[in-house]
């Protein structure tokens, strides 16, 4: 278990292979890993992690990328295992401190990076790879194995070196009937096993969920009974990357003489590649636009949009809260594609609760099977550690609660106790031979994209965020003339959303008293002085209000004849 007091770790030793997660340890999003070997570095995934509500205003959280700035042209590369945001969001970020570090992928995955990269105005360097492909990339030995996941070209990563061999299986299922036939390479998987595998970074999202996850076939019928029943227009929320869930309702509203416009810029950028690229079949005349649309009655028509996560600037939150070019209503389908992310459940039950308020039918994945998970549970999880047999298992991408599930999962199975790390974000795993150990930990910050600032928003600002938007704010304001001790102007003293409105002439007094009676005592600073009103309006705020709003007390100090001092 990790110990959150461990030292910085030392420089790498000979002949060591050193593992550092900067993301995806103890939450879901921002995956990211360094291997460092002979003093290159390799980096597998480089996603985001959204904003929950207590993050107002963020648009996006990072990885803190600090370990490694220093040291960012030993980078060789960095590996994708799959086109999700939250392994490949945060690209963008990391090139703008070295643009030509390469990128190696599957062909959709590449290819949704570089449409990303476009819209940053970066040209990237990238090296496609097939299914089983070896590949040298400076000290490190990369075989990469198809795995089955909620997207097509999904990989897990064999990396080798000197010290030892570590097996990254990314995201990925055992689906044995999935929609293009490509399944999970556990072959190759019991090949590595029985070569030796020293680590197994393994995906712990559904170590708590029993058995196997159920085919992706298996909600076909579900979303046919849907539609059978749908008397008007049929909306589906979906993730901008999910081919798979994008293709099941395309083929079903062909066989339904329904016609399929995307809405949203992601959606409609990830489809247009994956139909490029053939990974995507779309039906002549299938496709309309919004402009046509318009045009159809409600019983042809099937829209494919964002905002399953109830991201609140995603179409399917703007049309809840009525600010969008589509409305809904009576007799219309609202279908949400995907499972929850945790933290996501207020605001995705928002949603819902806003569409069924104007009149929609809305089917989730908590009253009809209408998605299933991209994640392994507890029994494929189990098949893996049996056919790998790997020394020592690091879980990883999960909250804290499915680390530790998928860490029992393996000692279930056989693997020692002490073969089992659940480490954390900074941390540092060292591997030699048959000997893995914690070698310390680099401590890591939140980096918050807000807006155009990268890396600047921090707690404390959040926390501001915060007391505005649920304790509201008070504004106090006077001006004392200090050679002569007494108070010239106000104090005035203005709320904003602390509660009904108040008389504040009795606690507009006690300030100018505690004013006067401060600079009788001696107290001429102004900064001093404002602490002085702050105190005396926040006693006065929580005994009537119950309430600790933001304070932001000014007090101006006059002297020398009529001079400010600010």
């Amino acid at each position: 278990m990790f110990l959150p007091d461990l030292p910085v770790p030392p420089p790498l030793a000979p002949g060591t292979l050193r593992i550092m997660p900067l993301g995806g340890i103890g939450e879901i999003g921002r995956n990211m890993t360094v291997f460092e070997y002979d003093s290159r570095l390799l980096i597998v995934d480089c996603g985001v992690l959204f904003p929950e509500e207590s993050h107002p205003g963020v648009d996006l959280i990072l990885p803190d990328f600090e370990p490694i700035l220093d040291r960012i042209n030993d980078v060789e590369a960095i590996v994708l295992t799959h086109g999700h945001e939250d392994h490949m969001g945060a690209v963008p970020y990391l090139l703008r401190h070295r643009v030509d570090i390469p990128i190696i992928g599957s062909v959709l995955t590449l290819a949704f990076i570089e449409a990303k990269l476009k819209e940053h105005r970066i040209k990237p360097f990238t090296l496609s790879v097939a299914d089983r492909a070896v590949e040298k990339i400076g000290p490190f030995e990369l075989e990469f194995l198809a795995v089955n996941h909620s997207i097509p070209d999904a990989m897990a990563i064999s990396i080798t070196t000197p010290a030892g061999r570590v097996l990254h299986t990314g995201d990925f299922k055992m689906d044995q009937l999935p929609l293009d036939g490509r399944i999970t390479d556990l072959a190759s998987f019991a090949r590595l096993g029985e070569l030796g595998v020293d680590v197994l970074m393994v995906d712990s999202t559904n170590a708590e969920v029993p058995g196997f996850v159920p085919s992706e076939k298996e909600i076909i019928p579900v979303l046919e009974r849907v539609f059978n029943r749908a008397q008007g227009r049929v909306i589906v929320a979906s993730f901008a990357s999910h081919v798979h869930r994008v293709q099941q309702i395309i083929d079903i509203a062909v066989s339904h003489n329904r016609k399929v416009a995307f809405v949203g810029r992601s959606m409609v950028r990830n489809m247009n590649v994956a139909r490029d690229l053939g990974y995507l079949k779309i039906p002549g005349n299938t496709l309309i636009s919004m402009d046509e649309l318009s045009k159809l009655p409600d019983n042809r028509a099937v829209l494919i949009c964002t905002g399953s996560q109830g991201e609140p600037m995603a179409v399917l939150s703007r049309i809840a809260n009525r600010n969008h070019d589509i409305s809904v209503g009576e007799g219309d389908t609202i279908v949400l594609a995907s499972s929850l992310i945790p933290g996501n459940e207020n605001a995705v039950y928002r949603v819902i609760n806003g569409l069924t308020l104007l009149g929609a039918d809305v089917v989730h994945k908590g009253n009809e099977l209408v998605h299933v998970s991209g994640h392994a549970a507890a029994g494929e999880l189990r098949y893996v550690y049996n056919i790998v047999k790997p020394k020592y298992v690091m879980p990883i991408h999960g909250e804290w609660r499915h680390l530790k599930a998928n860490a029992l999962l393996a000692i279930g199975v056989g693997v020692p106790a002490d073969h089992v790390l659940i480490t954390a974000n900074g941390a540092c795993v060292d591997v030699r031979g048959d000997q893995c150990d914690i070698a310390g930990a680099y401590p890591l910050r939140e980096v918050y994209v807000d807006g155009v600032s990268v890396g600047r928003t921090d707690e404390n600002l959040l926390k501001d965020r915060l007391i505005l938007g649920e304790e509201g704010f008070i504004s106090v304001y006077a001006a004392v003339d200090i050679a002569n001790q007494c108070v010239v102007v106000g104090p005035e003293i203005v709320d904003r959303g602390v509660g009904e409105t108040s008389d504040t002439t009795k606690v507009a007094a006690e300030v100018a008293k505690a004013l006067v009676d401060a600079m009788k005592e001696g107290i001429n600073d102004p900064h001093e002085l404002s602490q002085k009103a702050r105190k005396v309006v926040g006693r006065w705020v929580g005994t009537t209000h119950r309430r600790r709003p933001m304070i932001v007390p000014v007090v101006i100090g006059i002297k020398d004849g009529g001079k400010a001092n600010l």
